[in-house]
């Protein structure tokens, strides 16, 4: 028996691998189709129509059917949107949060939760809601409303509800569904209205987003809201004092958490350097970044930008559902099909309140004709229905030739129902003026829908007046300029170097240290066989023996330049060379010789600002060679491509170069711009020419507020809202300016001079009613005093003053000269008086031999140099 049940396990194991197919075409076909519309269409992607997702939809629907004026609890609310929205409770108070938190809708009351800080609302029951004036306003009228049954068949709920704004570019919205997904950023409120008109008039308009928690955005590629744009926010940092920055305002889609979260993430990577973190946001944002001492603030702000969650980027897709289809549309075609869509329904509403007032005239007419004519007692005799009927219609027959429409059975109906006490109590005056009123409400719907555009625009103008203020712009509208990494990203790596076995890395650290770096830094390096590579900072790479430079690479780097001098093969002539390296492939080696085994280095400098040094060259004694010694001076050798031969120095063979002068600059001042768009400066020729800056020159920033400053010239720097002066200065060149002493209530003139360069001062009183009024780094300034009249006296004539004989030079805490004690209504800056500058004139500039090879006349003859690093 045992045996036999063996036997029949073993048949049915052998048995069970066949295979079976089942093929799930239909399932795929069907099912998940079902699946994907219903998420797309019932779900994720919000109607062109009122700018609704379903649940959106069903939450005003029934926070309507609720309405009394008074607040319901959101809970109560909730409860009664699941009598048409077939999901649980979480999603509807979820729903019904975002459309409270963007405070257009719905008033709120209680903790409806933080879009600053991203903290959440309180529960259900303990929050309040009802619709907001506005809301009722634009939103809802059931007698434009298309209905249907609700997803149980027991309730009517709305199509669309008929929404006169274009309220989804005004919210925003995104979703993802199956295979797609929408993100609609939102607009402002004023200048949504604003477009709709300018539409309507048919004028040209554009619309930009502008996000709840302010921040600025640069949208100069936003492609009009659909695929393929991106938006860059980020937050408004400002420095408070030298080491302490301010985040006043967050860019779009983060929270002071996130934001927080991100910059200590970074300072743990060693990308930036925060000492501390104090988070101060309540109804307003402040984040106080504390930073330790001798850090730069600009270039950490730019650190903040190019590492954390200050900057984001945005890409916006614009997906909505029209005819129950997803179509991909911009913001632009959306505004144009809200706005005609809210002439349509501004149409249909004047023409429901036209038949409405039409029936009331109709009806008023009849009663009046009724009563007046006493055709009541017409019915006296009559015993059955169809008899009062026809004697009433007889009746009327011969005064209704004036009414718009045929009397109809139902009208006559209506006139039997009046009440004797209304009848006995009749006033034909207050009849007419009844009708005459109706009349013109009749002629001025009339009027309305013959010039229906123009009764539109009113329309947006009474929304823009009614609820318009305090909802300006709060997003800043800028160009931004990119954050290079490298040149921000703090060095918190040891490079070192092992020159004879050819290593490089964070990781040698027996070895010759080189200096700090970056985990995203390039480093450059030469080695004694000529070749050069460029590489990614790591803990160790092998370059090649005999390293005999490293340094970290600027990419397009053109004032540092490499003085060489390399023989050609084991026992060829020498040759020298001047070249840049601007841009170069990762990894790569370049033989900067003539690529002949045996070729070596035999003298090579890197110097930053190409100075070219004088060397001494040493030749060892062999046959009649009778000049052994002589000076080159690298001044006179052209700047060529790295690839170029370079000069001939000798065929004999070199016994050593030294060293016998230290070179200056061969390099022009650089050139320095300053582009408004960005407010940065550059060295790129973009915007407004600056000045030509040595080493040594400052920049001399005023600001409205009486600060001055001089700063070296950097294009990291950031540059504060009220700056008034921005120029090269010119150390014995004396500031002119005329303030408002608010402490003595006067103006004042003083003439001054930096007396500490790189400190930031104040020069006129900290009093908070004094004020800059003119400022001039000209030498001799002219000013107009523009009197005010006083009462019972002519108005002094307009006086001129030249500053600089009016007051000399003082120190720059000196109060300076009173101006005038009469009233003065206003002060102008006129044109300076001509004159040569006694500025003192600078060296002449050194010749620079060929340095236009660096940018590309010898460089794009080398087929190597065309390759870029990225």
């Amino acid at each position: 028996m045992a045996e036999d049940e063996n036997d029949d396990l073993i048949n049915n194991q052998e048995e069970e691998p066949q295979e079976t197919i089942t093929r799930v075409t239909g399932m795929y076909k069907d099912w998940f189709l079902d699946y994907a519309s219903y998420v797309i269409l019932e779900r994720a992607v919000p109607a062109i129509e009122d700018g609704f997702k379903p649940v959106q939809r069903r939450i005003m629907h029934s926070m309507k059917d609720l309405d009394d004026g008074r607040y319901n609890k959101v809970a109560n609310i909730v409860g009664h949107t699941m009598q048409y929205h077939p999901h649980g409770d979480a999603s509807i108070a979820d729903a019904m949060v975002q459309i409270g938190q963007k405070d257009l809708l719905i008033d709120t009351q209680g903790n409806w939760g933080n879009i600053l800080t991203g903290d959440r609302a309180a529960a259900s029951r303990y929050i309040e809601a009802r619709i907001s004036k506005f809301g009722l306003d634009v939103v809802f009228n059931p007698k434009i409303t298309e209905w249907q049954a609700s997803y149980d068949g027991r309730r009517k709920e709305p199509v669309n509800l008929p929404v006169m704004f274009p309220l989804l570019l005004a919210q925003g919205g995104e979703g993802i569904a199956v295979g797609l997904s929408t993100k609609i950023l939102p607009h402002n409120f004023i200048e949504l209205i604003d477009a709709s008109i300018k539409h309507l008039q048919g004028k040209r308009f554009t619309i930009l987003p502008d996000f709840p928690t302010a921040g600025i955005a640069d949208f100069s590629n936003y492609n009009d809201g659909l695929r393929g744009g991106k938006v860059r926010v980020r937050s408004k940092i400002s420095q408070l004092d030298k080491n302490t920055l301010v985040i006043t305002e967050l860019p779009f889609g983060t929270t002071t958490s996130s934001l927080i979260d991100s910059i200590l993430k970074a300072n743990d990577k060693g990308k930036i350097k925060v000492k501390k973190i104090e988070d101060n946001t309540a109804a307003e944002v402040e984040i106080l970044v504390h930073l330790p001492s001798g850090l730069s603030p600009d270039k950490t702000i730019d650190a903040l930008y190019a590492f954390t969650s200050c900057e984001s980027s945005i890409s916006p897709l614009g997906c909505v559902i029209e005819d129950n289809k997803p179509l991909f549309v911009g913001v632009t075609e959306m505004l144009r099909r809200s706005t005609d869509n809210t002439v349509d329904l501004l149409k249909q509403e004047l023409e429901i309140r036209l038949g409405e007032f039409e029936e009331q005239w109709h009806f008023a007419s009849l009663e009046r004709i009724f009563i007046e004519n006493r055709i009541y007692r017409d019915i006296e005799e009559e015993e059955t229905w169809p008899g009062v009927i026809n004697a009433i219609d007889k009746g009327l027959q011969p005064h209704i030739k004036h009414l718009k429409r045929a009397v109809t059975e139902e009208d006559i109906t209506r006139l039997t129902e009046i009440r004797i006490k209304r009848i006995s109590k009749f006033d034909i005056d207050k009849a007419q003026q009844k009708i005459d009123a109706l009349e013109d409400q009749i002629a001025e719907i009339k009027h309305h829908l013959a010039n229906l555009i123009d009764y539109a625009v009113a329309y947006f103008t009474r929304l823009k007046k009614e609820y318009g203020e305090g909802r300006e712009r709060k997003t800043e509208i800028r160009v931004f300029d990119d954050v290079d990494a490298t040149k921000v990203v703090i060095r918190n790596t040891k490079l070192y170097v092992n020159r004879e076995e050819g290593f490089i890395g964070t990781s040698l650290r027996r070895d010759e240290y080189v200096g700090d770096c970056s985990d995203i830094d390039d480093i450059i390096v030469f080695t004694k066989a000529g070749i050069m590579m460029v590489t990614k900072v790591d803990t160790k790479t092998f370059i090649g023996k005999g390293i005999i430079h490293v340094a970290i690479f600027k990419k397009k780097d053109k004032r540092t330049i490499y003085n060489m001098i390399y023989r050609d093969g084991k026992s060829g002539p020498s040759y020298i060379k001047r070249f840049a390296v601007t841009a170069v492939t990762r990894d790569r080696e370049y033989d900067l010789t003539n690529g002949n085994k045996g070729s070596a280095s035999l003298y090579f400098s890197a110097n930053p600002n190409g100075e070219a040094e004088v060397i001494s060259v040493l030749l060892r004694q062999a046959g009649s060679i009778k000049k052994l010694k002589w000076d080159i001076d690298f001044s006179d050798i052209l700047i060529k491509g790295r690839a170029s031969k370079g000069n001939l120095v000798t065929k004999y063979p070199i016994k050593r170069i030294e060293l016998k002068e230290k070179g200056v600059s061969t390099l022009k001042p650089r050139k320095i711009w300053f582009d408004d768009t960005v407010q940065r400066l550059n060295v790129d020729g973009r915007g407004e020419l600056i000045g030509e800056f040595r080493g040594e020159d400052k920049l001399l920033i005023i600001n409205q507020s009486g600060v001055i400053k001089t700063v070296t010239p950097e294009v990291t720097m950031h540059f504060d809202d009220d700056m008034i002066v921005m120029e090269k200065w010119v150390p014995n060149k004396p500031i002119s300016a005329v303030y408002f002493n608010g402490e003595k209530e006067m103006y004042y003139v003083k003439r001054f001079l930096i007396e500490q360069e790189g400190k930031e001062e104040h020069f006129i009183s900290d009093h908070p009613n004094s004020l800059l009024e003119i400022v001039s780094t000209d030498w001799k300034p002219m000013a107009e005093i523009v009197f005010a009249k006083e009462r019972g006296k002519d108005r002094k004539d307009n006086l001129e003053v030249n500053l600089e004989e009016f007051i000399a030079i003082k120190g720059i805490s000196a109060l300076g000269n009173q101006l005038t004690k009469d009233k003065v209504n206003q002060i102008n800056l006129l044109d300076p008086i001509p004159v040569e500058s006694p500025e003192e004139v600078n060296a002449e500039d050194i010749e620079v031999n060929g340095e236009e090879t660096v940018d590309g006349s010898e460089e794009a003859s080398d087929d190597e140099s065309q390759t870029t690093l990225f």
